[in-house]
């Protein structure tokens, strides 16, 4: 504890003396410098991220104490439209920046998708807390066009059937295989299903192979359970930022269809002997993905069209 206290004092205090040599030397504000020196994308938005956090300014607290607010209470996207520009004004005046200065804008840029990514960590929290529920005709179609969207050839004889299990579901409902992530990994499926439906069937295809096989409606809750993480621990940020635009609820359904495929990829590659494998696959595919990351120019990007063929 006193340990982590003094390393903290240390880095404050010669952070603190760095910052003004630099503006004495720049004439620059530390957002400032950011702003022009790093890349666009993830480079800049980290950094700005990290500078407004670490700032002691009571103005900058406070505004920073708004936007935290806004974005938990899932009202940061559809308010930026004031949002931004009072929180663009705040800094200005602040950080003595020109309201003319072409920083402001890519600073604004950086804000935008700082909060709308914490806007994001709410509402996919929100969506997996929400249960399954079989008297729900909403999520009750869902279910059905998953199947449909799978199984175009094949007619779902009843609700509660043992054929749910061809496309990767563990018992004869289910309601009971989505408690773990709720709503939000129906959601995943469905958008996979039917988004990137030649990928999807061809990863069910993948899927049923007599040795190689794997369960694909249980693997992707799972994959839906590792994109939650991801999101909410930070790690995703470097993708998350590095896209053009601010970050919205779609663009998690984007990143989930990546590992979905990815993931395909990755376990036809092993041909792991059966599933006893799954758990130490996991965990090398979860590893992969954390190192790729960490790199701060990463971008996921499925690179084939949406009407690519299925293969065998």
């Amino acid at each position: 504890m006193w340990l982590y206290l003094i390393r903290s004092s240390v880095y404050w205090y010669v952070r603190k003396m760095i910052k003004w040599f630099l503006h004495k030397i720049t004439k620059l504000c530390e957002l400032q410098r950011i702003c022009y020196t790093l890349s666009v994308g993830a480079p800049r938005t980290l950094n700005v991220e990290r500078s407004l956090r670490d700032s002691i300014i009571p103005q900058i607290c406070g505004l920073l104490t708004v936007l935290d607010a806004r974005s938990s209470e899932r009202t940061f996207y559809f308010g930026r439209t004031i949002l931004l520009p009072n929180a663009m004004s705040t800094i200005a005046h602040v950080k003595r920046i020109d309201k003319s200065e072409r920083a402001l804008n890519a600073l604004e840029q950086c804000v935008d998708k700082i909060w709308s990514y914490m806007q994001l960590i709410e509402e996919i929290k929100h969506n997996a807390s929400i249960q399954y529920d079989c008297t729900n005709d909403v999520h009750e179609k869902s279910l059905l066009f998953l199947w449909d969207e799978l199984m175009p050839n094949d007619r779902l004889e009843n609700r509660v059937t043992k054929q749910w299990q061809d496309i990767g579901f563990q018992g004869d409902d289910p309601k009971t295989d989505f408690r773990g992530m709720g709503l939000l990994g129906l959601d995943n499926l469905v958008y996979f299903a039917s988004k990137y439906t030649c990928l999807a069937r061809n990863a069910l295809s993948h899927s049923m192979h007599p040795e190689h096989g794997y369960e694909f409606a249980i693997v992707g809750i799972n994959l839906t359970s590792f994109a939650l993480g991801l999101v909410v621990d930070g790690s995703a940020k470097t993708h998350f930022y590095n896209k053009r635009n601010a970050p919205e609820y779609e663009d998690f359904h984007e990143f989930y269809c990546y590992l979905f495929w990815e993931f395909d990829k990755f376990w036809l590659d092993k041909k792991p002997k059966d599933l006893m494998e799954f758990t130490t696959y996991r965990k090398q595919f979860e590893k992969n993905i954390r190192q790729k990351l960490e790199k701060t120019d990463t971008v996921f990007l499925i690179d084939v069209p949406n009407d690519h063929p299925i293969n065998g």
